[in-house]
C-alpha cells in the first residue's frame, strides 16, 4: 500500500554499529540540518522536559526546516537503529517529545512554522511547529476557528494526533476530527500525503495515534467561522461537604443529557478545601451562541447547587475567550513559561454508563479526605464534558478514526504537583493519584467500558505488567494501557505499526 522498501533499512541497521554522535552529526550536517549536541553548551536548555520530573538525554536534537530535512533526520537516526521522536511543543506529560528515556533522536519542528489559510474552502494548512495560542491568532486574523486546548503553549503536533479537546469541541470536535489530509514523514525517510483517498490507513492511524507512525510536518484543516461573540463563564464555591460536592457532579451528569445546546462547553474543578471533608469546587466554560441564551442555558445546573461563593463573567470576542481561558499570552513569542513537576492519571466515563451514585460518593470523599490531608502535593481535578446532548465529539462513528472513545461522557483529569513545583517528585503523590482512580473504579460495575487520554499521559500504566507488544497481535488484559488508551483499535494499529515502521523507528513509552 505504501510506496516504501524497507528492506534497505533492515539490512543497513542489521550492519549497523554502536551509535555514535560524529555519523550522526555528519549525516546531519551533510544534508544542512542543525542539531545541538550534548558537547554543546546550550543542551542542557533544549533538552529540558516541561515536566521536570524527567530529566532525559538524547543523542540530539535536530532542527529541520522542510519536510525533506526531516526525511534525511529520519534516515540519519535510522541507519544507527535509533528511536526517532518529533517534538513539536514539547509538553507531553512523560516527556515523550524528548524520547521518553535516553539516547533518542530528537526531532524539533519548531523551525517549522507556517500557516496558509484558504478562502477558497476555509482550510488552513498548519506546520506542526506551531502553538496553539499562534494558530488562533493567525486564524481569527481571518475570522476563522478551530477546536483546541486552551494552553497557549501547547505543540499543535501531538495535540492534534493524540485529541485535542477544547470548549468548543461539543460544537465542533476535537482538533483530529478537523484533520482532512497530512504531510506524513515515514520511517524510511520518504514524505507522504495521508488522506481519504490516498495512504488511508496511516491517515486513519495518525487521528488518535500520530506520533507511532510517522512525523507529521503539517496537517490540513476545516477551519470554522469564528464566533460572533462568546461568554466565558467561572463560578466557584470555596467549602462543600461530601454530600453538595457530590450532588455537584451527578446533576452535572443530568444536566448534560437534557437538550444543551452544542455551543455550551464546560469543566467542573476540583481542588482541596478548608477542612477535612469539605473540598472547593470551580465550574467554568464557555457560551458561543447568542448571549440573550445564555443565562437560561446554565441556570438550570445552577440551581441544583447552593448559592457560588463568587463568579466572574467576560463576554468578548471570540478571540477574547480563547485569551481569558488561556490565562497566558496566545503570541507564544513574547514571554517565557513556567515548567512544573507533576503525575497525572485520567479517567474516561462512557456516556452509555455515568458514574453512579457510589462512585461519585467515593470520589468526593477521596478528594475531600485524602485531598485535604496530601500536604506534598499540590492537586486538582478536572472533569470536563466531552459528551451529552448535541456533542460533535460523540457523532463521530467510533471506527472513523483511531480515538477510540467515542461514546464519552466526561474526561477527568487528576493532576497533582509536587508541593513547590519543583523537583524532586514525591512518592506520595504516585499513591494519592492511583487512590484517586481505585476510589472510582472499585464502586463501578466490573466491565465498565471507561478509557484514559492519551494527551494526559501516565508513564506507570503498563500492558499487563509488560511493555506493549509491537507487532504481534494480542488478546489484551481488561485494564492495560493498550486498553486504555487505544480500546478496540489497537489490534488494527499494530498491525498499520508492522507496515509503516516495521523496524520500530519511531518509539516510546505506552506508543503503539
Amino acid at each position: 500500500m505504501f510506496p516504501v522498501s524497507f528492506l534497505t533499512l533492515a539490512f543497513a541497521v542489521l550492519g549497523a554499529t554502536a551509535q555514535s554522535v560524529t555519523v550522526l552529526k555528519t549525516s546531519l550536517s551533510a544534508n544542512g540540518v542543525a542539531a545541538v549536541y550534548p558537547t554543546d553548551s546550550n543542551f542542557t536548555t533544549v533538552t529540558q522536559a516541561f515536566n521536570q520530573r524527567f530529566t532525559i538525554s538524547p543523542m540530539a536534537v535536530a532542527y529541520p526546516t522542510t519536510a525533506q530535512q526531516v526525511g534525511a533526520a529520519v534516515k540519519a537516526g535510522v541507519a544507527q537503529n535509533m528511536e526517532v521522536v518529533a517534538r513539536s511543543g514539547g509538553h507531553s506529560y512523560i516527556a515523550n517529545g524528548l524520547g521518553g528515556t535516553n539516547g533518542a533522536l530528537v526531532i524539533d519542528l519548531s523551525k517549522m512554522k507556517a500557516i496558509t489559510i484558504r478562502a477558497s474552502n476555509n482550510t488552513a494548512v498548519i506546520q506542526t511547529g506551531n502553538r496553539l495560542g499562534d494558530i488562533a491568532l493567525a486564524l481569527n486574523a481571518a475570522g476563522r476557528a478551530l477546536p483546541h486546548g486552551t494552553c497557549s503553549y501547547v505543540g499543535i503536533g501531538g495535540h492534534s494526533g493524540y485529541g485535542g479537546f477544547g470548549f468548543t469541541s461539543r460544537a465542533w470536535g476535537l482538533t483530529l476530527d478537523t484533520v482532512k489530509s497530512a504531510t506524513v514523514v515515514l520511517a524510511n525517510g520518504t514524505v507522504v500525503t495521508a488522506s481519504s483517498t490516498v495512504n488511508t490507513d496511516l491517515f486513519w492511524a495518525i487521528r488518535g495515534a500520530s506520533p507511532s507512525f510517522g512525523i507529521v510536518t503539517s496537517i490540513e484543516v476545516q477551519t470554522f467561522p469564528a464566533p460572533a461573540s462568546a461568554i466565558v463563564f467561572q463560578y466557584g464555591w470555596n467549602s462543600l461537604d461530601i454530600t453538595t460536592a457530590s450532588n455537584a457532579i451527578a446533576s452535572f451528569q443530568t444536566f448534560a443529557a437534557t437538550n444543551i445546546p452544542k455551543e455550551f462547553g464546560a469543566e467542573l474543578v476540583f481542588s482541596a478545601g478548608p477542612s477535612t471533608s469539605h473540598i472547593t469546587l470551580g465550574w467554568t466554560g464557555a457560551w458561543y451562541g447568542n448571549a440573550s441564551a445564555f443565562n437560561a442555558t446554565i441556570t438550570p445546573y445552577l440551581k441544583t447547587l447552593p448559592a457560588f461563593s463568587w463568579s466572574t463573567i467576560t463576554p468578548g470576542s471570540y478571540i477574547n475567550s480563547v485569551s481569558v481561558l488561556a490565562g497566558q499570552p496566545l503570541n507564544t513569542a513574547s514571554a517565557s513559561e513556567d515548567r512544573d513537576t507533576f503525575y497525572t492519571k485520567s479517567l474516561m466515563t462512557p456516556q452509555g454508563s455515568p458514574m453512579s451514585a457510589a462512585a461519585i460518593k467515593a470520589f468526593v470523599t477521596y478528594m475531600a479526605v485524602q485531598g485535604f490531608s496530601a500536604s506534598s502535593v499540590s492537586w486538582f481535578v478536572q472533569i470536563e464534558l466531552y459528551g451529552g446532548s448535541n456533542s460533535a465529539i460523540n457523532a463521530v462513528p467510533l471506527n472513523s478514526t483511531a480515538f477510540a472513545k467515542r461514546d464519552t461522557l466526561f474526561t477527568i483529569q487528576m493532576y497533582a504537583s509536587s508541593a513547590n513545583f519543583a523537583p524532586p517528585y514525591p512518592a506520595a503523590g504516585f499513591t494519592f493519584l492511583d487512590g484517586m482512580v481505585s476510589s472510582i473504579v472499585s464502586k463501578s460495575p466490573a466491565n465498565w467500558s471507561y478509557g484514559a487520554y492519551l494527551n494526559y499521559a501516565d508513564d506507570r500504566l503498563t500492558n499487563g505488567g509488560q511493555s506493549f507488544s509491537k507487532f504481534q497481535l494480542v488478546a489484551l488484559t481488561p485494564r492495560s494501557a493498550s486498553t486504555l488508551y487505544y480500546g478496540s483499535h489497537f489490534s488494527r494499529l499494530q498491525s498499520i505499526k508492522a507496515a509503516v515502521d516495521p523496524l520500530d523507528t519511531f518509539r516510546f513509552p505506552i506508543g503503539v
